[in-house]
């Protein structure tokens, strides 16, 4: 679709200076734009997103929120033919159609409102709300690795984010394969973290790949509730962050058993959650 990057004028002002040097000249941003998710004609979400994999944001979307069981009960996705004022299409909307006899799981009631980039856990109701959405959780998951490899998870996710190197304005989320040696499945780039996350599960699901047992998170942002969440639902046992974890994200993840790890740098990893998945050994 071509629209991930805009170019835009851009006056600086050097403070260094007195009085400071003004220069103007173009800049790349990311683009965010609204994506409209429907389910049988039926709106279930609106977010702000960054253009591109809007097939996997949907589909992670719908799965990660427990508005869907099973990948197969999704018979077709599409991009609606909305246009814009000057008549130009949008594929600011997302239509998914379910196979016959699936339904929906719950009413989307809740999530119908316009939810920011920057928070994915708008309109719940309650936390107990969300656990109960998430299962049995990861806790049988017998994932074990060494807690050295972490911060090279971390790294691997920095070298691909190409966009984030044009504009400085993107989250990532990355998907790494179990150990011993978790190789880099995929990466998606989205000005929201939880549409990221969503992008990343909606990847392992049209790839019948969930549920992602074995598997590690990682995403270039702190560890909120709404990641946690999203990553017991696909079945993921390890979320690594680069920042830090929220008190809701800590809570969910001792609920459902996730390794939960913040502040993955090349001398130290912090685990809030099931440090007994993380080993002492060398990398």
């Amino acid at each position: 679709m071509g629209r991930v990057t805009r170019r835009v004028p851009r006056t600086r002002f050097d403070l260094r200076e007195v009085p400071a040097r003004v220069v103007t000249h173009p800049d790349t941003v990311v683009v965010e734009e609204p994506l409209q998710i429907r389910v049988d004609g039926v709106p279930v979400t609106t977010t702000m997103r960054t253009p591109g994999d809007d097939f996997d944001l949907a589909l992670g979307h719908v799965l990660a929120e427990g508005l869907v069981g099973e990948p197969a009960d999704v018979a077709t996705m599409m991009h609606c033919t909305d246009l814009d004022a000057d008549g130009r299409p949008t594929f600011n909307v997302v239509e998914l159609t379910l196979r016959p006899g699936a339904r929906l799981r719950r009413e989307p009631v809740a999530r119908t409102e316009v939810t920011s980039s920057a928070c994915g856990i708008c309109g719940k109701q309650s936390i107990d709300d969300a656990l109960a959405e998430v299962g049995a959780g990861v806790h049988a998951d017998e994932t074990s690795l060494p807690a050295a490899l972490l911060p090279g998870l971390t790294t691997a996710l920095r070298e691909r984010q190409t966009v984030f190197d044009r504009t400085g304005g993107l989250h990532a989320a990355a998907l790494f394969g179990p150990p011993p040696d978790p190789a880099c499945l995929v990466v998606r780039e989205d000005v929201g973290r939880h549409n990221a996350v969503d992008k990343v599960i909606g990847w392992a699901a049209r790839s019948a790949r969930l549920p992602l047992t074995g598997h590690t998170l990682v995403v270039s942002s702190r560890a909120g509730f709404e990641i946690v969440q999203k990553a017991v639902a696909a079945g993921v046992p390890v979320v690594v962050a680069v920042g830090a974890a929220t008190s809701l994200a800590v809570d969910l993840a001792r609920e459902s058993g996730l390794t939960l790890v913040g502040f993955a740098r090349d001398t130290s990893v912090a685990a809030y959650t099931r440090p007994d998945r993380l080993t002492t050994l060398a990398r």
